[in-house]
């Protein structure tokens, strides 16, 4: 077993030295042959990055939503069924009421807290002299802390007092905080929205940009309860919401059948008709989100894959010519006892020793690509272990496929023929 271990060593490097010399004496036609591998390896392993970086990025953002929270709305995520979205089906829906939202604390048994959300973009926040344009006004009823994971920097959240009765207080992002006060406490100021003024009693930590849109760096959070002064919680252009979160140990589809039926209560529906809200949650999101990534791979393996077809065809050529070249050695070799299988595996493994080659030339490619995107994005794009080791597998798989036939006609020569080749 030793032996064989020493033997199979000494073959590797002895192959690993023949493309290493092959590639030396013939650069300019090893350089174009290998250019197909690494190209290829580069396509595909970029692809899998990019999307291993995105998906990393959207599951955390929609794990943020919470996996025991469901959203009630007026417009699904998702379609029911099929590609098409049936918009004209959704559009005289009734939006979700603050009454029913009470109700619907009364009634859910299986809710650990509910809140009513309701959102408005393109707001400017002034102080003093300063201001912040298209800030995301969020008007909240007072279990949202409950349900939303959100840290404070400093500060507090709302008492109950202040979100039953509206008082005019906010919570401010890390983005408007930063703008509006670079230097100062923002802690006990007052700013201007919509010609409201509003104290700060608290300011929510950094949490950075959000794919989903779910980020509250750039958010003011107002009792629900005030916010009926500035806007119409009715209006069709504000689309609020439910988000209800689940007691400790009730899964999500008990949480969803419990408020279809509150909620078909509330709203009177008939047995016959179809709800006229939308139960939505993450799971909805995470399955559409597993398709986009599955055809992305595949639209990386077809652009790769080209170009490693192109690359096994010149990997197939540079080993004719080396087999053509070292017809001689081949002949000596054979005379002296070297098997068959000697030969074979000489130059089997000298062509996945090139394609290999190619494709760290590939991966470290990639490599630079995602170093340059993570500083220059500001975005997370790493080369993880698991594709370095699809791209080195697929190099080898590559190298045995396009330098089996030369290396299988190679092996059959013979030695006496061999020898008196030219």
């Amino acid at each position: 077993m030793y032996n064989r271990l020493r033997f199979f060593l000494r073959l590797l490097g002895e192959s690993i030295h023949f493309a290493f010399e092959a590639l030396r004496v013939n650069k300019l036609r090893s350089l174009l042959s290998l250019l197909g591998i690494t190209i290829g390896i580069f396509a595909i392993i970029s692809v899998f990055t990019v999307t291993d970086a995105l998906e990393r990025k959207i599951r955390t953002d929609v794990e943020s939503l919470g996996d025991n929270v469901i959203y009630i709305q007026k417009w699904p995520w998702v379609p029911d069924g099929g590609d098409e979205y049936p918009w004209w089906k959704y559009l005289n829906r009734p939006l979700p009421g603050y009454r029913e939202m009470t109700e619907l604390r009364k009634k859910a048994m299986s809710q650990e807290a509910v809140a009513y959300v309701a959102a408005i973009d393109g707001e400017t926040v002034k102080y003093q002299s300063s201001s912040v344009e298209n800030a995301l006004l969020v008007c909240v009823s007072h279990d949202y802390d409950l349900i939303k994971n959100f840290d404070l920097a400093e500060g507090r959240y709302f008492s109950t007092s202040e979100s039953m009765s509206g008082r005019p207080v906010v919570l401010i992002g890390a983005d408007i905080n930063h703008a509006l006060f670079p230097k100062d406490d923002a802690l006990g100021q007052e700013i201007s929205v919509r010609g409201y003024k509003f104290t700060i009693v608290g300011v929510i930590k950094k949490e950075g940009s959000s794919i989903v849109g779910n980020s509250s760096d750039n958010n003011i959070l107002m009792p629900v309860n005030f916010a009926r002064k500035l806007i119409n919680l009715r209006s069709d252009n504000i689309d609020p919401y439910f988000m209800v979160k689940a007691k400790p140990g009730v899964p999500t589809s008990e949480l969803r059948e419990d408020l279809r039926g509150v909620m078909r209560s509330i709203r009177k529906i008939k047995p016959r008709e179809e709800d006229d809200f939308a139960l939505n949650e993450t799971s909805l999101l995470s399955n559409s989100l597993q398709r986009m990534f599955g055809t992305l791979n595949i639209a990386g393996w077809i652009i790769g894959g080209f170009s490693i077809l192109v690359g096994g065809f010149g990997i197939a050529n540079i080993m004719f010519v080396s087999v053509k070249e070292r017809t001689n050695i081949i002949g000596i070799q054979k005379s002296l006892g070297a098997k068959n299988y000697f030969v074979l595996l000489q130059f089997l493994a000298e062509a996945v020793a090139l394609c290999i080659i190619g494709g760290i030339f590939g991966l470290v490619l990639v490599w630079l690509l995602s170093m340059v995107a993570t500083s220059a994005l500001d975005f997370n794009l790493s080369l993880t272990a698991g594709n370095i080791f699809m791209g080195i597998l697929i190099s080898a798989s590559i190298g045995i496929i396009s330098g089996y036939v030369p290396a299988f006609q190679a092996s059959k020569m013979d030695p006496v023929d061999a020898i008196r080749a030219n």
